[in-house]
Formats: C-alpha cells, structure tokens, sequence
C-alpha cells in the first residue's frame, strides 16, 4: 500500500505497480508539495509551450447558450485564466481536489483581478457538484493523465456539458514520431528530473511525470475512450510535434 510522506521520496512508484486508490493518494502529495514552483517549472520545462497550448485550447472553445466554462482539476488555473481573458462574456469555475492548488488558483484569480468571473473551489472530478447541462464548454488540462478512471471522468464531464457543448481535453503523450521519440525519452526521463532537482522541493514528482506521459493512450486510444463516455466528432490537434494533443468532443443536441 502507498503510503503519504512527510519527507520527498527519491521516486514514487510507477503508475503501472500501484491500485487507483494508491495512485490517488500519490497524485494528491505530489501536486501539495510542488505548488510553489509549479507555473515556474512548466514554464521552464516546456519553454513557454505550455502557454501557448492553453490559448489554442482557449481559442477552439465556443460558448452559445450558458456562457459558463467548467475547468476541471484546473490546477494553478492557468486554463481558467485563459479562457476568461480569450471569452469576456462568459463566466469561469475551476475546481480541483488538492486544497494547495485551489489556494494557489484563488490567488492567481485575484490577481489577476477575474475574481468576479472566476470561481475557484475544491472537488472530485469523479463526482462533479454541479447539475446537468450547466456549462456550454467543459475541459481539463494536463489532468486527465492523473485520473485512473479516465472513463468515469469524462462521463462526468458529458453529464455537466449543455447539448451541443465542447468537452475539451488538453493533454501530454509520449511522441510517436521515430526521430523525435528518443530525443523526447531522454528529455523525459533525465533532462526533466535532473532540471527538477535545481528547482523543486520534490523533484521525485517529475519521474512520476515522465512515467504517467509515457503510460498515458495514444491520440486514437484517448479518443475511443471520449467516444465511449457519449461524445461525438471527436476532434484531434496535435501541438509541438505530437508532445501535447487537444482532444474536443461534443455533445448530441437534445
């Protein structure tokens, strides 16, 4: 069984070794111990890319009947951010279940002076607590590859999205392009750790981001995965040579 720690641990153990209640309980300490330096790294780690990936999602998104956007483990809110400053008119909720983030979010939201647009608050992605149909656009960026049941998330992103909305999937994979493959393997594996042991309190956290890209679906697999939770035209862009993918989905009309 995993067990929380007080003190960084050298690496955690590989997603494929655990149970989803052990990988849940990894996933929760990680992201509590690397908020102070979380936007700096992802900055950093993917020169900037990172930002641009959310403003394309941002972009792509299409609001016609509630002009609310749901973000979705939105992390720092960076995606939330995006979306309120890209789409004036309409309102934001981010939610995530690690109260360090959603601290994090808040502050972030105030400064930023969207604290009237956009909510922040603490919840499951599995147990959403809004009701049907209450948003026109429904996403999640960079944390589906830390939800074991990928499905049941997704099912409940389709539950809270109005007919004829956007479910929105912004996410990282391992490259399929055989030149860039080995070269992404290295930066994955030993460029990326070693980079996080400069900067972070718990550089363990960043093999476990290498293990769980290298152990996320393909573009195609995701995709059946988005078909299978109800959404239809499943739209897939690739970002930066295939590192990141933004899957859209949509909702039948009533």
């Amino acid at each position: 069984m995993f067990v929380m720690l007080h003190s960084a641990p050298e690496k955690y153990p590989q997603v494929k070794t655990i149970t989803d209640a052990e990988r849940i309980n990894m996933v929760k300490e990680i992201f509590s111990t690397i908020t102070g330096k979380y936007d700096f790294l992802n900055r950093f780690l993917s020169l900037r890319r990172d930002v641009a990936w959310r403003n394309f999602a941002a972009k792509k998104m299409r609001f016609f009947q509630t002009n609310r956007y749901l973000d979705v483990a939105c992390g720092t809110g960076d995606l939330s951010v995006a979306a309120a400053v890209k789409h004036p008119q309409i309102s934001v909720t981010g939610l995530d279940f690690v109260p360090e983030m959603v601290e994090a979010a808040k502050n972030k939201v105030l400064k930023k002076n969207l604290a009237d647009r956009i909510q922040i608050r603490q919840g499951d992605a599995l147990h959403l607590p809004f009701e049907d149909s209450s948003f026109d656009v429904t996403g999640i960026a960079f944390g589906i590859r830390n939800i074991p049941d990928r499905l049941r998330a997704l099912s409940e992103m389709m539950r809270v999205t109005a007919p004829g909305g956007q479910v929105m999937v912004l996410e990282m994979t391992f490259v399929q392009n055989r030149f860039f493959k080995l070269i992404y393997y290295v930066y994955l594996n030993y460029l990326l750790p070693a980079f996080a042991k400069i900067f972070s309190k718990n550089p363990a956290a960043y093999y476990y981001l290498a293990d769980s890209i290298m152990n996320f679906p393909s573009p195609d697999e995701l995709a059946k995965i988005m078909q299978k939770a109800g959404m239809v035209n499943v739209e897939k862009y690739p970002l930066t040579f295939g590192i990141t993918w933004l899957h859209i989905g949509k909702k039948v009309k009533n």
